[in-house]
Order: structure tokens, then C-alpha cells, then sequence
């Protein structure tokens, strides 16, 4: 059996689950997140304690059950904790506010770039060059931190352009005669 599938995910306090056939939901104090359930993985709450165990014996469902335990678990820390990416912006003149559910990027272009946010994710910027993206959803989270980035990635020569807070960039060196 999957070593991660083994481990319970234990439930904090605030946090409530529903087990349907259909879908697992997880309310907690920021926000209510749900997920079709696999009919390969058998989900049980026992006393604030979720176990994932195989339907069959069958590699498949040994793999999904730890792949449902980790997607549950995200879910059940991201309704309690809540998750983050922090993106950098580093340039001459790069600048980033936050407007509402919207981010105005001046970020080298001729024209500011306006990037709307999805719903349930909040955006800070803490100064002109740090951008700060919230949610419940891990998922969604990392794949606006990307389309983000994707705006303006770093090039490789001066390291210019949007890039993750814990990134390190390798710079090139310039093509001599």
C-alpha cells in the first residue's frame, strides 16, 4: 500500500468534512473547497481522523489512495491555513499594485498589463516590487503565481522580469568577440 495513503490526515478543530459518494468537502474558516471522490479509494472519518484505504488490490487504486490523501490533506490545510506565493519583480522602473481583485503590472511593456484574479484568491502587493497571491486552493494559487510570472519571466543576461521569491536565476554571460 501507498506509503503517503497509510498516514491519516488528521482534521484541526473548525475544520468540517462531508464524505458523499460523489465528493469530499472541506468547510473551514476561509472558505469551503470540494473534490470528486475516486471510486478506486475508500474514504472513512474516524473521529476527526481521515483514512484512505484501496477499493482493490490493484496498483492503480494503491496510487490513488495516497494521491486522494495528499489532494484531501491540501484541501483541509488550505480551509484552515491558507496557502501563499510570493512573486518578485526585479527591473529598472518594475512596479506592481494591487487594485481589488485586480494587479497592474508596469513591468517594461508600452501599456500596463491588468491581470484579473479568480475567485476565492487575494492579491497584495507589500511594496511596488513584491507581489503576495492567497487562497484556499493550492492549485489555484500556484497556477496564477504562473500566469503571473508568465507576464514577464526572468531572462537569463540581467535577470530581468517577474520571478518567485525563493528563486535563484542563473545569468548567462554575453557572447564575447
Amino acid at each position: 500500500m501507498s506509503r503517503v495513503g497509510k498516514m491519516p490526515v488528521a482534521v484541526p478543530q473548525g475544520v468540517d468534512v462531508a464524505i458523499t459518494a460523489e465528493q469530499i468537502s472541506v468547510k473551514g474558516s476561509l472558505g469551503t473547497l470540494a473534490r470528486p471522490a475516486h471510486q478506486l479509494v475508500a474514504v472513512k472519518n474516524e473521529s476527526g481522523k481521515l483514512t484512505f484505504t484501496p477499493a482493490n488490490e490493484s496498483s492503480e487504486a494503491n496510487a490513488m489512495s495516497g494521491t486522494m490523501r495528499a489532494l484531501v490533506a491540501n484541501m483541509v490545510n488550505g480551509v484552515s491555513k491558507g496557502f501563499e506565493k510570493k512573486l518578485t519583480l526585479v527591473g529598472v522602473g518594475f512596479r506592481a499594485q494591487a487594485q481589488g481583485q485586480k494587479l497592474n503590472l508596469q513591468i517594461g511593456f508600452s501599456h500596463p498589463v491588468v491581470k484579473d484574479m479568480p475567485a476565492g484568491i487575494k492579491v497584495e502587493t507589500p511594496s511596488q516590487t513584491e507581489i503576495v497571491i492567497k487562497g484556499a486552493d493550492r492549485q489555484v494559487v500556484g497556477q496564477v503565481a504562473a500566469e503571473v510570472r508568465a507576464i514577464r519571466p526572468p531572462e537569463p543576461y540581467k535577470g530581468k522580469g517577474i520571478r518567485y521569491a525563493d528563486e535563484k536565476v542563473s545569468l548567462k554571460e554575453t557572447k564575447k568577440k
